[in-house]
């Protein structure tokens, strides 16, 4: 016969066992939507002391999660795998609304049903609609990056091929570095296919490097590595690291494909000068060309509309900014940190006013920002021994980088005064 006692020590660790599982689930579903480690730790924080929490400790790596805490009088200490990672701007959306939502006296077991419902929702847009918005980014980046109309129209197909194609091998669950190879090889052969064909038309390709990089500046890992960056300065050192390097390898992959590329069908990728306009049409043609890639990969992300448009936005402002201060002498770097700044304090007064997930409108505009093109640069230079362009090159991509980090970085200082 069992007693009162014993019963309701079951009860205590059958609830316990409840709760913990819930942290644990909302935080991989947010690590793997690809928010920071710092963010997921804060959220989780808020649903323990709601749901009954006495004590908590989380750490984040990006594999996996552990809690440790006390629940009811029971101590208990759990881990969870968080499965591949990605990036998902409406599921992280969610579930910071859900953990606003939940109130003391909430059972684990309804926040499990809510759980399960967010990540079981379809994603908002198709793999057609988004191939088409990166086909068009890339078309955007190739113009950035100084291309004419020939290159911007070869990189656009190349961009929008490769982006169906990681979609299609993300689907059959692909390996992340191999996908990203393959994808690389797709995208650029597909340019140097469209260049090939566009020459034998009569069509000059005065600024074939430019299209050419910019063909794969899509798959470059923009999100681990800003993200690794923002928890390295929050001391989230071991899911810090772990972003750095699954971003580093992602790009190491990417390059590979580049290099087989470059190697087959012997591309120069030399810099040329840029494609020669007036600079109000510059102006104005950057300024389509940042929002175009802001809200495509607003989109990608699977962000909401609304948040498709305010990234579009804010990638227009930021990065015309980051670009006329440049223009006015601003070395690259100091104008990045001004346009990251500017990102993450308009971010969270979207947040505030519309209730925009930060991640929907900083994400976005900061990956365009991202210097894609040296990052190929330096890799592909130091494959060829040129050893001085290829430290410039990675010079000036971690500065940039480090640039982004410590302007979003920064904005949180007014986080705080704001709230």
């Amino acid at each position: 016969m069992v007693s009162s006692c014993e019963t309701e020590t079951n009860a205590a660790a059958a609830l316990t066992h409840e709760a913990v599982g819930v942290l644990l689930q909302f935080g991989s579903m947010m690590v793997r939507s690809g928010n920071t480690a710092t963010r997921a730790r804060a959220w989780i924080e808020l649903i323990a002391k709601k749901i009954g929490f006495d004590a908590i400790s989380v750490n984040v790596s990006l594999d996996c999660i552990t809690v440790s805490g006390s629940h009811s009088g029971e101590p208990v200490t759990a881990m969870r795998d968080i499965g591949p990672p990605g990036i998902n701007a409406y599921r992280i959306g969610e579930l910071e609304r859900l953990a606003k939502s939940i109130v003391s006296g909430t059972s684990p077991r309804q926040i499990a049903e809510k759980l399960a419902g967010i990540e079981t929702a379809l994603p908002l847009y198709s793999s057609i609609p988004i191939a088409i918005a990166i086909s068009a980014a890339s078309g955007g980046f190739a113009f950035l990056s100084g291309a004419a109309v020939p290159e911007i129209t070869a990189a656009a197909i190349g961009g929008g091929g490769g982006q169906w194609l990681r979609l299609w091998l993300s689907r059959r669950q692909f390996n992340h570095f191999g996908g990203a190879t393959v994808c690389a090889v797709a995208a650029s052969g597909v340019y140097v296919l469209a260049a090939a064909l566009a020459s034998s038309l009569g069509l000059g390709f005065s600024h074939y490097a430019a299209g050419f990089i910019a063909s794969v500046l899509f798959l470059v890992p923009g999100v681990p590595l800003v993200a690794g960056l923002l928890d390295l300065l929050q001391y989230q050192t071991l899911a810090a690291v772990s972003r750095i390097a699954y971003g580093t390898m992602i790009l190491l992959a990417v390059a590979l494909g580049l290099s087989i590329v470059i190697a087959v069908a012997g591309v120069d990728v030399s810099r040329q000068p840029p494609f020669e306009l007036s600079y109000p049409a510059k102006v104005l043609l950057r300024a389509v060309a940042s929002f175009v890639a802001g809200a495509a990969f607003a989109m990608l992300f699977n962000s909401p509309a609304r948040a498709v448009v305010a990234a579009g936005l804010l990638g227009l402002l930021a990065n015309d900014l980051r670009l006329f201060l440049n223009d006015m002498g601003m070395m690259l770097a100091p104008a990045t940190f001004l346009a990251a700044l500017t990102i993450g304090i308009v971010a969270l007064l979207l947040e505030q006013r519309f209730d925009i997930s930060l991640m929907a409108t900083t994400v976005s505009p900061i990956i365009i920002m991202m210097p894609g093109l040296n990052a190929f640069e330096t890799i592909v230079l130091f494959n060829q021994g040129e050893m001085v362009n290829a430290l410039q090159a990675a010079a000036s991509c971690g500065f940039v980088i480090g640039a982004l980090a410590m302007g979003l970085a920064s904005s949180r200082f007014f986080r705080q005064r704001m709230t």
